[in-house]
């Protein structure tokens, strides 16, 4: 899957933060922008990993791909 991510350096410091816009909160920064590319990859897999939920004895659990 692919997802657009806005990278932006830091003028004091040289780092690079690094952002995406579809996924509220999700960033990351790096000391260079393929550092903050591969820690911002790292962002997005753990902000898609579902939550552990508890199920009432009678529900049922499914998945669906969009």
């Amino acid at each position: 899957m692919r997802w657009r991510v806005v990278l932006e350096q830091d003028k004091a410091s040289g780092d690079w933060a690094v952002w995406c816009p579809e996924l509220p909160g999700c960033a990351s920064a790096g000391e260079t922008q393929d550092e903050a590319l591969e820690n911002i990859r790292e962002a997005i897999a753990l902000y898609l990993q579902p939550d552990p939920i508890e199920l009432p004895p009678a529900a049922v659990a499914r998945e669906v791909n969009v």
